[in-house]
């Protein structure tokens, strides 16, 4: 749209520069008529380059730095195996979600999709963001992780994740999942991710042993 009005804009100005070139008499009507078609076309000329600079330049997807993995905690009940697997693959196939990883009552239970290599089976350590968001029980979205200091904490996703978002679950564990592209998530995902998460509340709740 932004390319169709520069170029209407300079074709007009350029016709209006041709015509006023080969004219041999310049009638009155016509001067009012050439000033008006100049101003027309500066118009659509600058209404063009707003345009382009109004539209915002599209995130751009990575390579991530990883390989692909999966890890189910052993010995979990089958209700609980079985939404943990549905609920990852929901997420990694639904959304531009590219890792999915669930911490609950201090231990890992499940990593899967895009994984940092050499990455150990149900090893994560929280850091200072996820713990925050654990206890304030809001969830948190970093659109662009590579411009916050504390990506360092996030040793179990790869390196360079564009977009983390964590949500609670209950208040017992974090749901973490992550993509390749910066900016990436919607309101819509960030809610889907949400329903998610209060689903694998519910079953954890009833199905999983609590830990004193």
């Amino acid at each position: 749209m932004s390319r169709l009005t520069l170029l209407v804009g300079m074709l007009g100005a350029i016709a209006l520069f041709v015509n006023r070139w080969f004219t041999p008499e310049l009638l009155p009507s016509q001067t009012r008529s050439d000033a008006v078609g100049i101003i027309l076309s500066a118009l659509a000329i600058l209404l063009g380059l707003l345009w382009q600079k109004v539209q915002p330049t599209p995130p751009t997807a990575v390579q991530l730095l990883a390989e692909d993995g999966f890890f189910l905690a052993e010995g979990l009940p089958p209700p609980v195996s079985t939404e943990l697997a549905w609920a990852s693959h929901a997420l990694l196939t639904n959304t531009v979600t590219q890792v999915v990883c669930i911490y609950y009552q201090g231990r890992t239970l499940l990593q899967r999709g895009k994984l940092p290599p050499h990455w150990r089976k149900g090893e994560m350590t929280l850091g200072a963001i996820a713990l925050r968001c654990l206890q304030t029980q809001k969830p948190i979205y970093l659109v662009n992780l590579s411009l916050y200091p504390g990506k360092i904490e996030f040793t179990y996703l790869p390196s360079n994740t564009q977009g983390v978002i964590l949500q609670p679950i209950a208040n017992r564990g974090l749901l973490i999942v992550g993509a390749n592209i910066p900016r990436s998530y919607t309101k819509q995902d960030e809610q889907w991710i949400e329903a998610i998460a209060d689903k694998l509340a519910y079953t954890l709740e009833n199905f999983l042993q609590p830990i004193d």
